[in-house]
């Protein structure tokens, strides 16, 4: 049965993968506005859990590539009614993906502090760092594994189920927030900081609980290990090392964004933990077209419809834009309110605001790299995705960062470069795309 490509089939894949992708972000997002409006210490206690967040979104984006490439593979096979034939991948990958995490996990609890000194963490909020990552780090393994389920859901052509699981983790995030780090008379003390790291943990759990739920009642693809290796495990395990090499560089410019936000002092590093949430928040919101052309392009491309496949790239890029300039309009109409969700310190919300517009005029660039590269991961091209990002952070990000320092750009020098690194990588998958895919359409 021949995919249709439409405003309706896009969008009943899109909205339920934005409603899920900005789930996570807005649980950032609340995380930063309560942790940020701590009676005690709340500058230092905003400071460390954007450190922290950025460390472990690193570890978790680096290992939790398997979710693109089973997503991938599953697409395609169900575009060439083949599906059959890698119902028992699913539990090998992730078998070794949560192995791998589980290693990682260990490794990295006994060094926490040499970690965060790294990211130029002293005194106070190094201490808070040590402790909030202490309890959060336990949850990695748990979103790993949910991630790559999710994974399973969109290579099936269904981002209705994350969404649900998203939106659930998110609501009980929130509460347990309220709950943990303000505490509640006569219950439960004021945790604080560690209050916001014990209801991530938490809600992480239950998200676990409830998509291994959900895959066993509405798939019939078991999590059970069974051998012999299925032949395309070699090939996704490929995907995910590109996708590895990947992510590396892209947290690269994460990290050293943040690192270097800290080196200017607290208020910056306040300022950064909001404007890259907020940025995130964006991101993940566009993304849902990504997804889009993730479970579709895939099934495209199974089915050789390379017509088809034209068609989706230019209507989910258009449908990217619009979501696009809506959030810009809302960025400009909301500018000088915005900050004061996540922050009542006049100096952390005079350091954002300084450079908030360049979030803002950031936004287009971003989406074309961001509904371009879901595409390509649907796609299979992980290794030009890798490619890209290495170009992009190594000879656009880092250059332009240093620079911008150099001749006194300050905090600017960071928000420019993230520019840069989103323009570079936006332009080169459109130009990848049409040289592959032009002339194969010629040839239908």
């Amino acid at each position: 049965m021949a995919t249709k490509i439409n405003f309706k089939t896009i969008n009943q894949l899109a909205i339920p993968a934005t409603i899920s992708g900005i789930a996570e972000p807005i649980l950032s997002i609340t995380d930063t506005a309560i942790v940020g409006n701590i009676p005690i210490d709340g500058l230092e206690s905003l400071a460390a859990a954007g450190i922290v967040g950025s460390f472990l979104s690193m570890l978790i984006w680096v290992l939790g590539q398997t979710r693109s490439s089973i997503s991938a593979i599953i697409s395609q096979y169900l575009g060439a009614g083949k599906l059959e034939e890698v119902k028992n991948l699913p539990a090998q990958a992730i078998f070794f993906n949560i192995l791998l995490s589980i290693v990682v996990l260990v490794s990295t609890i006994f060094i926490i502090e040499e970690i965060f000194s790294l990211f130029e963490a002293k005194g106070k909020i190094l201490q808070y760092c040590i402790s909030y990552y202490s309890i959060r780090v336990w949850g990695f393994p748990l979103t790993l594994f949910t991630f790559a389920i999710f994974g399973i859901f969109r290579g099936l052509q269904n981002t209705f189920y994350p969404m649900v699981i998203a939106i659930l983790g998110a609501a009980l995030n929130i509460i347990l927030d309220f709950a943990l780090v303000y505490g509640i008379e006569g219950v439960i003390p004021a945790m604080y900081l560690d209050g916001a790291a014990w209801a991530s943990l938490i809600s992480q759990a239950v998200m676990a609980i409830l998509v291994f739920i959900l895959l066993l009642k509405k798939t019939d693809i078991s999590l059970k290990l069974v051998f012999p290796l299925n032949k395309e495990l070699k090939r996704l395990v490929f995907m995910s090392l590109n996708l590895f090499v990947r992510a590396l560089a892209l947290n690269a410019a994460l990290i050293l964004a943040v690192r270097e936000a800290t080196a200017l002092g607290d208020r910056f590093i306040g300022a950064h933990t909001i404007a890259i949430n907020l940025w995130l928040f964006a991101a993940f919101f566009i993304d849902g077209y990504g997804a889009a052309g993730n479970s579709m392009g895939g099934k495209l491309l199974g089915a050789k419809d390379y017509t088809g496949l034209w068609k989706l790239a230019q209507k989910i890029i258009a449908y990217g834009m619009v979501v696009s300039f809506i959030l810009m309009l809302l960025g400009f109409v909301f500018y000088n309110s915005v900050g004061t969700i996540f922050s009542n310190d006049a100096i952390v919300l005079s350091a954002f605001y300084s450079i908030f517009f360049i979030v803002i005029l950031g936004l287009p660039m971003n989406t074309l790299a961001f509904v371009f590269d879901g595409l390509f991961k649907g796609l299979g091209e992980m290794k030009y995705l890798r490619n890209v990002l290495l170009s992009a952070t190594f000879l656009g990000f880092i250059p332009t960062l240093y620079i911008g320092k150099a001749i006194g750009w300050g905090f600017y020098a960071i928000w420019i470069a993230f520019v840069v690194w989103m323009l570079i990588r936006g332009l080169a998958l459109v130009w990848k795309f049409r040289r592959k895919f032009k002339p194969l359409i010629q040839k239908t």
